[in-house]
């Protein structure tokens, strides 16, 4: 058997490789590498997370104004007022008069003003319909009412005539009565609180405007309201 010369050996042994080094440098490329990764991952989950929250909050707001919008939508934007002498249809305010409306409305599906009577009428000012004995809101005007017409009509004026309103102050079920203007009035906010405009049958205003009354504008023949109904359209 031949024997190996030791020089033979040693280059044999300068051509085995031994394991590959990783240095310094590669293993920080790595590390930084691998934190962008998780860094980009973390953004990402953030970034839908937080758009996921706002959409639903989006949409809870967008449920909250539709129901909300839904609800003023049923309140009826009308109201017809059937006389003994025809119908009066108004118009309700339940933007500007959201409250008194809900109370208007409230006692109509009561029944509160089915047969109620116009205790007041008073020429060119407002005919009045309600239970209560004295002229209350309207004894103001009453008092003004023989110089009413000698008035400059161009000056202070904040409503038209056929406006539908209601007396100040506390009320309840049987203090809520009705006003209509007949006139322009000058101090109508101090007196009433006005949630509608007749809209149609102003000519039974009128007709109920000329009707005989007494020295303390009772009207001499009964004249009433037989039912009010309520609707969305006219």
């Amino acid at each position: 058997m031949a024997r190996i010369k030791p020089q033979a050996l040693l280059q044999q042994s300068k051509k085995k490789k031994g394991p590959t080094r990783i240095s310094v440098t590669t293993i920080i490329l790595c590390n930084l590498i691998v934190v962008l990764i998780v860094f980009f991952l973390f953004s990402t989950y953030r970034h839908w997370s937080q758009r996921s929250q706002t959409d639903n909050h989006f949409s809870a707001s967008e449920d909250g104004n539709a129901f909300v919008d839904a609800k003023k939508a049923d309140v009826p934007g009308y109201a017809v007022l059937n006389t003994s002498k025809g119908s009066i249809t108004a118009e309700l305010f339940k933007e500007s008069s959201p409250e008194v409306v809900d109370e208007f409305i409230d006692l109509c599906q009561k029944g509160h003003f089915k047969g109620m009577l116009f205790n007041r009428v008073i020429k060119h000012y407002v005919i009045q319909a309600g239970t209560a004995q004295g002229l209350g809101a309207t004894e103001d005007w009453t008092l003004r009412g023989k110089h009413y017409n000698q008035l400059d009509m161009s000056l202070n004026l904040k409503h038209e005539a056929f406006m539908l309103g209601t007396s100040k102050g506390k009320r309840n079920d049987k203090g809520f009565e009705l006003f209509i203007t007949t006139a322009p009035i000058p101090n109508l906010n101090e007196q009433l609180i006005v949630f509608g405009q007749v809209v149609k049958g102003e000519e039974v205003v009128q007709e109920i405007e000329e009707v005989d009354t007494d020295e303390n504008y009772r009207p001499k023949s009964s004249i009433r309201i037989i039912n009010v109904s309520l609707r969305q359209k006219i």
